[in-house]
């Protein structure tokens, strides 16, 4: 049961992430599609002007400004028409050059539009996949905790505290948590608080909030609600975050648990997290060292 929890963790981690990808490309996406739309309809004026152009030089019999002083009576307004004709050309030039540059780049923002659309259904499909496999995993260990009698359920219950506390219970015993600070960063102390409001919440994957959370959810909203915001995976969170020592761990940091950095948890101090588990199980405390730590990072440091 445990290792289907923990491949439905690794999934869902995996959702998150196509999903914060497909929207940052949605986004792109909305803004591309803008500037098209602003292209053609500069292309459209740029038409219209330079057809206005043509009809003008076709009512004036577009005669050269040459022919024109010669036929004239009144040779100082040729003079004044071959200037203006000369000013309207480079009008005209400057618009056909405007529209060429307004076709390359309309046809620029169209390809990257097609380009981002591409890549928002590529994520798409790796958020159905992680989603097929997310319920799949929880599916397969609702079936074997089915199969459980109460007895058995409350021996497996007992049986997992008990490895919680000796795996805690090995941490202590290096005696790092004695050497760790005690004392959180103002903004710490607001993250930890807002996790603290989230108690007894139900964990959903792909949730953060208000109502329910998973592991990267509550630790991202939390800070966010503190004025920092930090990746919304528990693998971003490893990889972009600062990494400290366990030994200069304080209130507010984040705990990244096992290999795949799959499990993310904020230390609320005194040995203690607040973490969003996985499904059937409420955001709790718990002890910080009651899974495999693979380091700690600091959201504001």
């Amino acid at each position: 049961m445990d290792e289907l929890y923990h491949q439905a963790e690794v999934a869902t981690e995996k959702y998150n992430a196509a999903d914060e990808k497909a929207r940052a490309q949605r986004k792109r996406a909305d803004g591309l599609k803008g500037q098209v739309k602003q292209a053609v309809q500069r292309e459209k004026q740029l038409k219209a002007s330079l057809g206005a152009a043509a009809r003008a030089q076709y009512r004036g019999g577009g005669l050269p400004a040459e022919v024109q002083f010669v036929f004239t009576p009144r040779p100082e307004r040729a003079l004044t028409s071959a200037a203006l004709a000369k000013q309207a050309q480079h009008r005209t030039t400057v618009k056909l050059m405007a529209l060429k540059e307004t076709r390359e780049g309309l046809r620029e923002q169209a390809d990257k539009a097609a380009t981002e659309l591409r890549a928002l259904q590529e994520s798409r499909e790796v958020m159905d996949k992680s989603r097929e496999k997310i319920e799949d995993r929880i599916a397969a260990a609702r079936t074997v905790q089915a199969r459980l009698q109460k007895k058995e359920l409350r021996r497996l219950s007992e049986l997992r505290k008990q490895a919680e506390e000796k795996a805690h219970a090995e941490l202590v015993g290096t005696g790092v948590l004695s050497e760790v600070g005690t004392e959180g960063s103002a903004f710490g102390r607001k993250a930890i608080a807002y996790a603290t409001q989230q108690l007894g919440k139900p964990y959903v994957w792909g949730a953060e909030g208000p109502d329910s959370f998973d592991c990267s959810g509550l630790t991202s909203q939390a800070w966010l609600h503190a004025g920092v915001a930090i990746p919304r995976t528990s693998q971003e969170q490893w990889a972009q975050l600062k990494h400290v020592p366990l030994s200069e761990m304080r209130p507010g940091d984040l705990i990244i648990y096992y290999a795949d950095a799959s499990h993310v948890a904020i230390y609320a101090g005194d040995g203690k997290i607040i973490q969003a588990p996985r499904t059937g199980r409420p955001v709790y405390v718990s002890p910080a060292g009651s899974m495999e730590i693979l380091g700690v990072v600091r959201p504001d440091a």
